[in-house]
C-alpha cells in the first residue's frame, strides 16, 4: 500500500483503492472501492469517483434508497446464467473500471441525462477509449437504467443516454496483389501454422475458430469444412484460480456461427497431404496434446505480413478479403452470409463487403444510360 492512500494489489492482480463515501445512521464510516489493472488506473478512478461525490453530507447511506451500484450488480447477477462467460467478463470489466467508478454512489434519481453526457465524454476525451467500447459501455448502462425502471419506476426520471455517432472507418482488405504475395510465402515451406493463415484466407473463419479447429472437423469425402467451436484466452472465473487467465474452447460466437463450409478442390488436396493420424489433433499443431491460441497466431502472422512487406494487416483481414473475393466473383449473398456465419445478410453487406475499383468501374459500365451513345 502506497503512504497515506487506500491503495493497494490484492491476490488476484488487480489494484483496489478504497475512499470514504459518508457514514451510515449509526456514524460508522462508509467506504466506495474503485479497481484497475495498475496503480495508475485505480488511483484514476477513485479520483473520477470522488470528484463525482460532490456533497458527502447529503449522501448519508438510507437504508430504503439503494444505490446505482448495487443496481449494477443486481443486473449483472440477474443476467449471469444467460451470459456467455466471455460477455459476462466484459460487462463486469466496465461495472468495475468505468460504469461504478462514476456512478456507483449515487442514488437513481440524482443521475440526469447531463450526468450521462459528461460520463460520455469522460470516456472519450480523458480516458481515450475507442468510439466501439464506449458505445457498448453506454449500452450497458442504459440497459442497468432500464432494469431500475422496470422493477422501481418511480426511482428515477427519464435518462436519455446519447450514443456518440459511430463513424466508418475503413476496413483493410488485401489487394488482389497482395494476396497472391501472401499466399506464395504461405506455399513456400509450407507448415501447419501458414497452412492454418491459408485456410483462413479460403474460407473466412475467424480466428477463434481457426485455433479451435481439429481434424476431424474437415470431412474430406464430401469436401467439408465443420466450424462448431471457438477459442479464446479469458479472466479466470475459478474462486480458487492459480492463474489469472485461462484458455476457453467452447460455443463460437452465436448459434449462427455454427456452420458447415464448402471447401475449394486445391484446399481439399492439400488437407490430404498434410493430414496427421490422429483425427483429433489440433489443424495448428497437429497433436491433440497441445493447441496453438490466437495471441500466438496473431504474432505469426505479424511475422509473415512483414516479410511480405504488408502493412496494417491482421489475421482477421484474411476474413475481409475473403468476404470481398467472394463479392467480385458474385457470390449469392446470403450463401455467403451463412458461410461467414452472420445472422443476417446485413451484417456481411455493411461490414465485410469492400468492393475494388475494378468491380465498381465493371458495374458502372454495365448501366445502359438513355440518350448516351
Amino acid at each position: 500500500m502506497r503512504t497515506g492512500e487506500n491503495i493497494f494489489k490484492r491476490k488476484d492482480g488487480r489494484w483496489e483503492a478504497r475512499y470514504h463515501r459518508g457514514r451510515s445512521a449509526s456514524g460508522g464510516i462508509l467506504y466506495g472501492y474503485c479497481y484497475g489493472k495498475t496503480y495508475t488506473e485505480a488511483k484514476q478512478n477513485v479520483e473520477y469517483a470522488k470528484r463525482n461525490f460532490v456533497n458527502t453530507e447529503t449522501h448519508n447511506a438510507v437504508p430504503e434508497q439503494k444505490r446505482l451500484g448495487w443496481y449494477c450488480d443486481s443486473w449483472l447477477q440477474m443476467n449471469r446464467l444467460r451470459l456467455r462467460d466471455s460477455t459476462y467478463i466484459k460487462y463486469q470489466g466496465f461495472l468495475d473500471h468505468h460504469i461504478n467508478p462514476f456512478f456507483g454512489n449515487l442514488l437513481p434519481a440524482e443521475i440526469s441525462s447531463q450526468t450521462v453526457s459528461s460520463f460520455s465524454d469522460l470516456l472519450l476525451e480523458t480516458k481515450g477509449l475507442s468510439l466501439k467500447t464506449v458505445r457498448d459501455i453506454l449500452s450497458v448502462l442504459n440497459a442497468i437504467f432500464r432494469y431500475i425502471t422496470k422493477h422501481s419506476p418511480n426511482l428515477m426520471g427519464v435518462v436519455e443516454v446519447v450514443y456518440p455517432a459511430a463513424v466508418r472507418s475503413e476496413i483493410r482488405v488485401l489487394t488482389v496483389e497482395e494476396q497472391q504475395t501472401l499466399t506464395a510465402y504461405l506455399l513456400k515451406d509450407l507448415d501447419l501454422c501458414k497452412f492454418g493463415i491459408l485456410l483462413a484466407l479460403l474460407t473466412g473463419v475467424r480466428i477463434g475458430e481457426l485455433c479451435a479447429l481439429r481434424w476431424d472437423h474437415i470431412l474430406l469425402d464430401s469436401k467439408l469444412l465443420r466450424v462448431d467451436a471457438s477459442m479464446q484466452r479469458m479472466k479466470n472465473l475459478s474462486p480458487d484460480a492459480g492463474t489469472k487467465t485461462v484458455v476457453v474452447i467452447g460455443a463460437p460466437k452465436s448459434q449462427s456461427s455454427i456452420r458447415t463450409i464448402p471447401m475449394p478442390d486445391y484446399l481439399v488436396e492439400l488437407c490430404r497431404k498434410l493430414r496427421p493420424s490422429d483425427p483429433e489433433a489440433f489443424i495448428l499443431t497437429g497433436t491433440a496434446a497441445s493447441y496453438m491460441e490466437p495471441r500466438a497466431v496473431q504474432r505469426k502472422f505479424a511475422k509473415y505480413a512483414e516479410n511480405c512487406g504488408l502493412e496494417n494487416v491482421t489475421v482477421h483481414t484474411c476474413r475481409h478479403t475473403f468476404a470481398t473475393r467472394c463479392i467480385e466473383a458474385g457470390f449469392e449473398i446470403k450463401s455467403l452470409s451463412e458461410i461467414m456465419g452472420h445472422a443476417n445478410v446485413s451484417i456481411t453487406m455493411n461490414r465485410y463487403v469492400h468492393c475494388s475499383m475494378n468491380l465498381k468501374r465493371k458495374n458502372m459500365e454495365k448501366v445502359q444510360w438513355p440518350g448516351i451513345g
